[in-house]
């Protein structure tokens, strides 16, 4: 991608750390924020956030060359609302251009004395400089503190500040009563008719919203996460299981800051994680003991039981007040057993399995469901945030798994019936692609619908999410809708078509694989 051209005032794509691609704007930096060395990089202002951070050029794309594929991958409220923010950005600067031909240059500055509200000494008067060019780029418009000339305190001493992902030292805070209030512990204020709300420091703020289910979710405020910083806990974090979930996990608990140990049947998995900094646990029994919270994330029921029940499993090394997290998608019954023993032994127990693929857990972006001890569910927030885009409490132990199961049944179904789909376009005559890009552009577009029928059209079954999980998955939602006597129709015929595809040497491969039962 060629970036040479980028210069001040362009809108861009711009790719923070392990977040979504969002839209911004190149800016000037503040006078004494110095540049990060190394590669080259830009001082990005994305829309829509209150985020301001150095990019490098490698992780920018021109706005408009891009904006229909990435409106296309990224979904979400607060995604949609930045999008909304460019356009009516791109209005005003219209407007600004036909209204402005006898007008001074678009890089004056205009200075205003303001009050900042908050500050020890309010009757002092702080300078505001706003950059025109800058101006209205939503309605949280950004502006750089600048003590005011006829001040006669000195500067204080250079101080850290918290950029997106990252921290820039060197730069100064301009006004020392502004430096000495915590609000203010990052450089960028801004404006708004409620200017008490828009004070907040910097951080992955969270909200709690309670149903009348008596469900819990836990998730961003700003639901992209796009503004957060993680501070991990200070608990020692064990994670027994290093596959096509757990390792896009691990990876991220390590990214965030926490003190991971890790364990995993075949040991050499191990050794990409000890590198990144992680500790090896030599049986799971010695991770438990070793650890506060122990994450599990295996295969299936018996993988589950095997792990805790098993020689130097991790019943051995529970003692009162440890914490064992079950994040494997299993059968109800599986979790009550697992709940069970823990807690017997004095440990504390949380079922926590996650949906999603291996794309999304590399990426953080997973949906956490949880159930049972709710004073682990809070401990463990920060490795949730880490992990996740969202997470939800539903109770007691056993609900996430119910849960989770009908998710996957549902999913499942639907990646048989587009398989299907497909075949029957082309048995008819049809472009399968034709037939995918009217998908995409109706109501059940999705990125799910769209990377599945890529895969398929371009016959790459590497595996996301394995076949045979899926299988697993509706085989066991079949058995709890009959341990309710609930029919599950679709999700019995589209479990034939999965067996089938396993029948077929499938099991290994994506979950889109299933489209091979039917052309065979």
């Amino acid at each position: 991608m060629a970036t040479a051209h980028l210069r001040i005032g362009d809108l861009v794509w711009g790719k923070l750390g392990r977040y979504p691609p969002w839209p911004g704007k190149i800016v000037s930096p503040p006078k004494d924020l110095k540049k990060p060395r190394g590669k080259k990089c830009f001082f990005v202002k994305f829309f829509g956030t209150e985020d301001h951070a150095w990019i490098k050029v490698e992780q920018l794309k021109p706005y408009h060359p891009h904006k229909e594929e990435m409106i296309k991958i990224n979904k979400g409220k607060r995604f949609q609302q930045a999008v909304d923010a460019v356009e009516e950005f791109l209005k005003k600067a219209k407007g600004k251009d036909q209204a402005s031909h006898s007008s001074n240059s678009s890089e004056e500055k205009k200075s205003i004395t303001a009050d900042v509200k908050g500050r020890k000494n309010p009757g002092r008067p702080v300078k505001l400089i706003i950059d025109e060019d800058e101006d209205d780029l939503n309605s949280h418009r950004g502006v750089c503190l600048q003590k005011d000339k006829d001040l006669t305190d000195s500067d204080p001493e250079p101080s850290s500040v918290r950029l997106g992902a990252g921290t820039v030292t060197g730069f100064k805070w301009e006004s020392s009563p502004v430096k000495d209030d915590p609000h203010f512990h990052h450089f960028l204020l801004s404006q708004s008719e409620k200017p008490g709300s828009s004070l907040e420091p910097i951080s992955k703020r969270l909200k709690i919203i309670e149903e009348d289910t008596g469900s819990t979710s836990i998730q961003a405020a700003d639901s992209t996460a796009i503004n957060g910083s993680i501070i991990p806990t200070d608990k020692r974090i064990g994670f027994l299981g290093l596959g096509l979930m757990g390792s896009g996990i691990v990876s991220n608990l390590l990214k965030m800051g926490h003190v991971v140990t890790v364990w995993n049947r075949t040991a050499e998995k191990c050794d990409l994680f000890i590198q990144e900094g992680a500790r090896l646990g030599r049986t799971p029994a010695e991770v438990v003991s070793m650890c506060d919270i122990t994450f599990s994330c295996v295969s299936d029921p018996k993988a589950a039981r095997d792990l805790v029940l098993g020689p130097s499993g991790v019943l051995q090394g529970i003692r009162p007040g440890k914490c064992y997290v079950e994040m494997s998608t299993v059968d109800p019954e599986t979790i009550t057993e697992l709940a069970q023993v823990i807690t017997s032994r004095g440990g504390r127990f949380l079922e926590a399995p996650v949906s999603g693929s291996q794309q999304l857990s590399n990426d953080g972006m997973l949906v956490i469901l949880a159930a049972g001890d709710r004073t682990v569910y809070e401990d463990c927030s920060s490795c949730f945030q880490a992990m996740g885009k969202t997470s939800f409490f539903l109770g007691e132990p056993g609900n996430a798994a119910k849960m989770m199961l009908i998710l996957n049944m549902v999913q499942g179904s639907f990646m048989a019936t587009i398989a299907e789909g497909l075949t029957l376009a082309q048995a008819t005559g049809q472009s399968q692609q034709t037939f995918l890009d009217i998908l995409c552009q109706g109501q059940m577009a999705s990125t799910f619908l769209d990377q599945k029928c890529q895969n398929i059209l371009q016959g790459n079954f590497k595996p996301d999410y394995y076949l045979k999980h899926i299988q697993k998955d509706l085989r066991l939602a079949i058995a709890m809708g009959d341990s309710v006597n609930h029919p599950t129709p679709m999700a019995a015929a589209a479990n034939e078509v999965y067996k089938r595809a396993k029948a077929l040497d499938q099991s290994d491969n994506d979950m889109s694989a299933v489209y091979r039962a039917y052309i065979h």
